[in-house]
Order: C-alpha cells, then sequence, then structure tokens
C-alpha cells in the first residue's frame, strides 16, 4: 500500500519482504558485489570463447573460431598415433603361424587386448558382452562348434560369415520339413520324439523308434547316423544338452517343421586383416578353443 513505511529487519537492518509463507518472510538482501564482478567476467569471457574457439551452429556449419581448433582432428591424429605404435606387434601378429601366436607371451596378450576391444564394439550385440550367447546366437565360451573351434576356423567364420553374399562364406540350409512337405506332421513328432532320446531326455520308446526311421532317411546326411552332427556343413550335434534354439520338444519341432537358417554377417569388408585375426585369438581364448592341427601361415603384413 503506498505511503507504508518498509518493515525492517531488527537484526540485520535490511528491509522484510512483503510475501510470507508458512511464517517464513525473505529479506531484501542485495547480491554481492564479488558475484556480480564473476557474473560479468563469465560474460566477457563467453564472448572471448566465442570468437577463440568453434562455437556458434550456423545452416552452413558452424564458425570455427580464430584459432582453428576441432576435437575431431585431435581424435584423428591419437587414433593415427595409436595405429602408429601398434604397427610392430600387428606385423608379428600377422606373419605368425597362428599355432604360434599363443607360444609368444608379447604377440598372445596383444591379440587378446585388441580382439577383447574389437568384440566388445562388433560382436558383443549378437554373442552378449561375454560372449555368453543368446537364443540364436552361440556361446563362444563352451567347446561347442558348428563349424570348428580352431583358430584357422575361428578366423574362416569371422572373416567370411555364415548364409551371407559372401562368395566364401559359409553355407548350409535346412530344410522346412513340414513347411516344404518332405514330412507329414506325424512324421515331424515322431523325429522330435527321436531328437528328444538321443539328446538324453524321456521320450515314448516307440514312438523314438518311428523316429528312428524318418531320421534314418531324411536327416542322417548332415547330422550323420549317430546324430552327433557334421562340422563340414555346419550340422549341430543333436546328442548333447547344448541347443542354439533350444532342446525341448516345442522347439525342436519348431525346427524340424519351419528350418532354422540364421546368418552371421562377412567382417572382411569391416574389419582390418589384423583385427579379425586379434578377434580369433581372442575368441579362441574364451575356454572352447580347439588345437590347431595343423600350422596355418598368417597372411604377409601390408
Amino acid at each position: 500500500m503506498a505511503g507504508k513505511s518498509p518493515k525492517i529487519d531488527s537484526v540485520t537492518g535490511v528491509e522484510i519482504r512483503e510475501h510470507e509463507w508458512d511464517g517464513i518472510q525473505e529479506l531484501d538482501t542485495p547480491t554481492p558485489r564479488w558475484w556480480l564482478w564473476v557474473f560479468l567476467a563469465c560474460c566477457i569471457w563467453a564472448v572471448g570463447y566465442w570468437v577463440v574457439m568453434p562455437a556458434w551452429p550456423l545452416p552452413s556449419g558452424y564458425t570455427k573460431g580464430v584459432i582453428g581448433w576441432s576435437q575431431r582432428a585431435n581424435v584423428v591424429r591419437d587414433l593415427a598415433d595409436l595405429a602408429e605404435t601398434r604397427k610392430p606387434l600387428e606385423s608379428q601378429l600377422m606373419t605368425a603361424d597362428l599355432s604360434d601366436i599363443e607360444k609368444n607371451p608379447a604377440i598372445f596378450e596383444f591379440a587378446v587386448a585388441s580382439g577383447r576391444a574389437a568384440f566388445k564394439e562388433n560382436c558383443a550385440p549378437c554373442h552378449g558382452s561375454g560372449a555368453q550367447g543368446a537364443l540364436g546366437y552361440p556361446n563362444l565360451n563352451d567347446d561347442d562348434w558348428l563349424w570348428g573351434g580352431s583358430l584357422s576356423a575361428i578366423q574362416q567364420t569371422i572373416t567370411h560369415g555364415i548364409r551371407n553374399q559372401d562368395k566364401e562364406s559359409r553355407f548350409s540350409e535346412m530344410p522346412a520339413f513340414l513347411r516344404d512337405g518332405i514330412l507329414t506332421r506325424a512324421q515331424v513328432d515322431d523325429v522330435v520324439e527321436y531328437v528328444t532320446q538321443i539328446s538324453g531326455q524321456k521320450a515314448d520308446a516307440a514312438v523314438a523308434k518311428r523316429g528312428a526311421e524318418v531320421f534314418g532317411q531324411n536327416c542322417v546326411s548332415c547330422h550323420g547316423s549317430d546324430g552327433r552332427g557334421d562340422r563340414s556343413v555346419g550340422a549341430p550335434n543333436l546328442t548333447d544338452a547344448i541347443w542354439l534354439y533350444g532342446g525341448d520338444r516345442a522347439s525342436i519341432r519348431q525346427t524340424v517343421s519351419y528350418a532354422r537358417n540364421s546368418s552371421m554377417p562377412s567382417w572382411a569388408s569391416r574389419l582390418s586383416p589384423a583385427t579379425i585375426r586379434a578377434l580369433a585369438v581372442y575368441v579362441h581364448s574364451l575356454g572352447g578353443g580347439e588345437p590347431e592341427i595343423a600350422a596355418v601361415p598368417g597372411p604377409k603384413a601390408p
């Protein structure tokens, strides 16, 4: 109200603001002078930053700043420096026989470290950060391999992939026995019971016996007469407890009826030969890798 005398706080001598909240009132204390000077200094510094450093986005790009600093350029330079320091070990990795890499601690440690980094960036989305796999994606820690677990076999798989457009891709195709009319639904049920039996699960013996006949007529060319698979065509072992898409009856029935022909990309055009070789060494080192039967010379370093 006009003409009303301001209310002064008796302790500080500062005017008390009119508003009140739950018995609490606010003093009209002015901003400290030091805070005002700091604020003004920040404003001046901001203007200077806009002039010196890249700052303002524009339709045609952005202001470069008078010193021309670029974080991207710094990263590119750092990566180039890193690549230069890695060249000696990469050269040794590429020229060494695959079977000798694990015998050389320096090369092996370098390959595992490089492979682990490449795996997390490129392979973990499918195989998991710990290479434990998932439904439809193999666990790379165990010793069950569709195409072989030696260093050369793993390198081949990584390089060219599985069922893709790469001319050297690993390739096999399981028929969709029910969908394509190769087997009747009853025959599918019989062979499912047989596969359940040979994988060590409880099964109806009479039904499994009929399924054995169906299996012998349709499946042994890939999975073998004993159901233990064939790596040359990527056919899995059906007698163990390791399943890519599940080992219960429903999952096996789905596989037999409609097939499972998943793919893996070819990494040859995406990763350098040294990175692929390091990946092979890393995957091989996870615990399920198999010994190299014969020495495989590495390609010459570029």
